[in-house]
């Protein structure tokens, strides 16, 4: 008797977890878990959600965990804010950041003037919020995280991974549900 053999999937789905935030304390600790993450360090992480949903808050609470010292800057009006911190297991002992704020994006030739795709050939964390606005230009991210505020001003919060570096991510930012 012949057995059917079972061939893993060409494309795989996205995986996805849910999590509740009752308060900004359960943003940071998200975030110092996904900081610890040695995969984060070259990833592509966007993120979803209304304004004042906390998507700069997390990112606020992911850049002071990972080292980032002093006050960290929306880049609403600049579109990027670029970091580097010391890391010793990086090859060149620096950890670069962007932190992109699409919401008034509008203009594709920014895209090249300002040197968004030499940015995101490159190693590091890049991170997106409103990548729906440049979603034209965008590489797949590895980790999608979509905010959103319930009636009880707690954050609903929903985790889609799209690559192994993705699922990874996810893996460790949710180990103790919240």
């Amino acid at each position: 008797m012949n057995a059917a053999v079972r061939h893993p999937p060409i494309v795989e789905s996205p995986a996805a977890s849910s999590l509740t935030w009752l308060s900004e304390a359960d943003t940071q600790e998200f975030a110092h878990r996904l900081a610890a993450c040695p995969a984060l360090r070259h990833s592509f992480v966007q993120l979803h959600g209304e304004l004042g949903a906390g998507k700069t808050t997390l990112v606020r609470h992911l850049l002071h965990a990972l080292g980032v010292q002093g006050r960290i800057k929306s880049p609403t009006y600049t579109v990027v804010e670029p970091y580097e911190l010391p890391l010793r297991q990086a090859q060149d002992g620096r950890l670069s950041i962007w932190h992109f704020d699409f919401y008034r994006f509008s203009d594709p030739r920014e895209w090249e003037d300002a040197g968004f795709r030499d940015i995101f050939a490159s190693p590091g964390l890049k991170l997106a919020e409103w990548p729906e606005q440049a979603a034209a230009y965008l590489p797949p991210a590895d980790l999608e995280i979509h905010i959103a505020v319930a009636a009880d001003d707690t954050r609903q919060v929903t985790l889609v991974a799209h690559t192994d570096t993705g699922r990874a991510l996810m893996q460790a930012a949710s180990a103790a549900h919240i």
